[in-house]
């Protein structure tokens, strides 16, 4: 068995991406900063994403994606548009390792669970992040 992605995952590759960039966007297009500590209401959506690219970032490595650091860079996209403090930038960051960790403990060659791992979290990032921007965005 070849290890090839299925192309429904690549197109979900594609979605989570788009999904990903609009949650980022909007994130700097809301309303500035707030003045208390909290995280913002989307908060754990976010680390969700971030452990998400985690597990990416390893399994289509290991699958064969080609494509080299794009989890880790768009990770980088996400910390970098949430212009985060030490203490969250220090969570997206653990939840991305936990994501990464967490598969390469268990995976060292692509079989069809890694594949089908893709697909699910593929499908999941892509439906939180719509959320996110569904529930969170602006609206004009």
């Amino acid at each position: 068995m070849p290890n090839r992605l299925p192309t429904t995952a690549l197109g979900a590759a594609a979605a989570i991406l788009l999904a990903l960039t609009a949650t980022v966007t909007f994130a700097q297009e809301t309303a500035p900063a707030p003045l208390t500590d909290k995280p913002p209401p989307y908060d754990e959506g976010l680390i969700r994403i971030s452990e998400i690219l985690g597990a990416m970032h390893y399994l289509r490595d290991l699958c064969n994606g080609g494509e080299g650091s794009l989890w880790r860079q768009e990770m980088q996209g996400l910390i970098d548009a949430e212009q985060a403090d030490d203490l969250r930038r220090a969570r997206f960051i653990d939840a991305f390792n936990r994501g990464y960790d967490g598969f390469k403990a268990v995976y060292r060659t692509c079989t069809p669970a890694a594949t089908l791992a893709i697909d699910r979290y593929m499908g999941e990032g892509e439906r939180i992040a719509r959320d996110i921007v569904a529930r969170y965005g602006r609206q004009e």
